[in-house]
């Protein structure tokens, strides 16, 4: 009998897959628990619809962040700080920072999380920052400190 699975099924398969499984284990564990459903014609369609729209959602958020990625290529956001002899900052300035200036200057809305920058910036000038856009598409960005 062939199912499609509501949950994540140990030793049988993920959600939203279509397995084949035998009547008993269907009829006695995996319907009456809710853990799948029949694999109905009707079923089935709603499963195709169901990718498809999930493929659909990915190639637009897909397009919209490589967009992002090519509007801060030519992007610097200018930050200002504290210094101290050499240059040195007093503090550092953080990914949150980075958000907030980014959004304010260019209207560009990144969540905070998105920035590499593990220590943050502890130094005046120009500093490439790595963003995590979406998943596998990573852009720069150039940050400027300066002295206030």
């Amino acid at each position: 009998m062939q199912v499609i699975l509501n949950q994540d099924v140990k030793g049988q398969g993920k959600k939203g897959q279509l397995i084949k499984v035998s009547d008993g284990y269907a009829r006695n564990y995996l319907l009456p628990r809710g853990l799948a459903k029949e694999a109905t014609n009707d079923n089935l369609n709603i499963l195709k619809g169901k990718k498809e729209s999930l493929e659909y959602k990915i190639k637009t958020e897909t397009d919209e962040a490589k967009a992002i990625v090519e509007k801060m290529k030519n992007i610097e956001v200018v930050i200002k700080a504290k210094a101290g002899e050499n240059g040195k900052l007093f503090g550092s300035v953080t990914s949150k920072e980075v958000s907030e200036e980014l959004t304010k200057q260019h209207h560009i809305k990144i969540d905070k999380k998105k920035f590499i920058l593990p220590d943050g910036i502890k130094t005046l000038g120009v500093t490439e920052v790595e963003v995590k856009v979406y998943t596998g598409i990573v852009g720069k960005v150039k940050v400027n400190v300066q002295e206030k």
